[in-house]
């Protein structure tokens, strides 16, 4: 009778390991011991929280003047063909800018 509780015991170790195993997983996969590190560490909130905002402004920065100059790039190609109504509506805004400088 002690061998079939030893047994049991032993089984629902296993069974216990084997989903330890699962959330150690899980919780490595989704990096939660590093949220408990940054909870536990203001300097960490803050650099981290600074080099993401560094980083954000940067990338819209550079993201904005690809941006600008392919729409740039653009226009002149339309001015360039001549086409009647659009080309004649840039070419009116090409003026207007050039007679506020």
């Amino acid at each position: 009778m002690s061998e079939k509780k030893e047994d049991k015991i032993e089984e629902k170790l296993n069974i216990l390991e084997v989903g330890i195993d699962k959330i150690n997983k899980t919780l490595k996969k989704r990096e939660l011991h590093d949220l408990v590190y940054i909870l536990g560490s203001k300097r960490e909130i803050l650099r981290r929280n600074l080099l993401a905002g560094i980083s954000r402004g940067i990338g819209t920065g550079i993201g904005f003047t690809i941006i600008t100059a392919v729409i740039i790039y653009f226009l002149q190609k339309i001015v360039r063909l001549n086409i009647p109504v659009i080309g004649e509506y840039i070419n009116d805004i090409i003026q207007i800018v050039q007679h506020s400088k």
